[in-house]
């Protein structure tokens, strides 16, 4: 999981490619992979730039179209990985949880990426700590 923070007024789609330089995906041996399979987004992630960034680096893109956006001939959207879209805007409510994350006590965008990065620890803590954990 990585985190990035920006301005409230600009687009979060400004930030795509920071946060995917930033990701690591953990392996059982080796070092850890740069990229995913396939990346879900909605259609706020719709570009032709972001597109052809996911195309270059071998990456599926699983996008909505808006509604204005021609669509490509053979095309296919894979609902299924849509569906588990979800799981990041649980995460985001998650972080919301934290009174400090939802209302931004911090001024400045440096401390305000440090107590997202302390939200994302405490409920890794919380989640190992769940007796539902394997």
């Amino acid at each position: 999981m990585a985190a990035e923070v920006s301005p409230g007024q600009a687009h979060e789609s400004k930030w795509f490619e920071p946060v995917m330089n930033a990701v690591q995906i953990k392996q059982p041996i080796g070092r850890p992979r740069r990229r995913p399979k396939r990346l879900a987004g909605d259609k706020g992630y719709s570009y032709r730039t972001i597109r052809q960034w996911l195309r270059r680096h071998g990456i599926k893109a699983v996008i909505s179209r808006r509604a204005n956006e021609p669509r490509r001939g053979n095309e296919t959207f894979d609902r299924e990985s849509y569906r588990r879209r979800n799981v990041v805007e649980r995460c985001v409510n998650w972080l919301k949880e934290a009174r400090r994350i939802g209302t931004r006590y911090e001024k400045l965008a440096v401390n305000f990426l440090a107590m997202v990065k302390l939200a994302i620890i405490q409920r890794y803590f919380r989640v190992l700590d769940s007796p539902d954990t394997p």
